[in-house]
């Protein structure tokens, strides 16, 4: 039996059920994407999951198995809010927030009558359901992404991601395609760096420092998001796969991971409720959520958004 079970809503808010029909999907464009932006990555057998003590096994991060992948290519960034943007503009596409009327923002972000007056999620008290929140106005009414262009575009459900892969002649990358481009090449390596988190002092990610949810010191240089380009790339050339923000990726969610045989092209279960979303925030931290290592994972409901979700998309080769 496949255990689709969703894990405990502790990194992200759920948007508790669309109230708008999906749009359909936009046909590919002559502005899209195309190869603009992506590595060919070769694909092969490597080990995906991991039993690392520091890891949630109620996740299904676990057991390693072998998963064996064709070449594909992937994004090296997260889509830009100046990439989505030229989206909209092409298609006039309106985002699930837009369409659902609000979003989750992070309380620290928003003016303190807002943030007074918001509902809050009684687990996640930290997050504030936000009227007109969207991806062109992050922080809700006021706001705006001047200066952010190169940030990567946040509220994203996994509805919006899917639609902008289509239009871009692409795909949301598979769980294990994710995976296997943010190892950049480390065989069973806690981050796509390396085993420590800052090595020798050196920032390499944007996550939460200092006390969850009190206080950001901003020591990485964020205070939220980063741009898409900030850091050092792995191996394969990406960025930001750890930490800045979660990325949809294109599988329904399971815990049910068979290890008695090589995996090849897994693509997660044929239906469910939850969409799994990799790669941690500018808002995890190791005494709260921990999921910014390579192969920490959650899921969320596809209609949902927040102020920390993205995506980035991949092809075929």
């Amino acid at each position: 039996m496949t255990d689709t079970t969703a894990p405990a809503r502790c990194c992200m808010p759920s948007g508790g059920g669309a109230v708008t029909p999906v749009p359909p999907l936009p046909a590919p464009s002559a502005r899209r994407d195309g190869d603009d932006g992506t590595v060919l990555l070769p694909g092969g057998e490597f080990l995906m999951g991991t039993e690392d003590a520091e890891g949630f096994p109620g996740d299904g991060e676990g057991p390693v198995r072998a998963v064996r992948l064709t070449p594909f290519r992937i994004d090296t960034h997260a889509v830009s809010n100046d990439r989505f943007a030229a989206f909209v503009a092409d298609t006039g596409y309106r985002t699930e927030a837009e369409r659902l009327g609000w979003s989750y923002v992070f309380a620290s972000f928003l003016p303190a009558a807002l943030r007074r007056d918001a509902p809050r999620p009684e687990r996640t008290p930290w997050w504030c359901g936000v009227e007109g929140a969207a991806w062109n106005r992050p922080e809700g009414p006021g706001s705006d992404v001047a200066g952010r262009g190169d940030h990567p575009v946040v509220h994203m459900s996994w509805n919006d991601a899917a639609a902008y892969a289509a239009w871009a002649g692409k795909r949301l990358p598979t769980e294990a395609e994710w995976e296997y481009a943010a190892r950049g090449g480390l065989e069973q390596a806690r981050y796509p760096w390396g085993d420590e988190l800052d090595p020798a002092g050196e920032y390499r990610c944007n996550i939460w420092r200092g006390t969850f949810p009190a206080r950001n010191t901003a020591a990485d240089g964020f205070r939220g998001t980063a741009p898409v380009d900030a850091f050092e790339p792995n191996g394969f050339g990406l960025y930001n796969v750890s930490g800045n923000v979660w990325e949809w990726c294109a599988d329904w969610w399971t815990t049910d991971h068979p290890a008695d045989r090589p995996l090849v092209d897994p693509a997660g279960p044929a239906a469910g409720t939850d969409k799994v979303i990799r790669g941690g925030s500018h808002m995890c931290h190791r005494s709260y959520c921990n999921r910014y290592r390579v192969a920490a994972r959650t899921a969320n409901s596809p209609d949902s958004s927040s102020g920390h979700a993205g995506f980035r998309c991949a092809a075929d080769a």
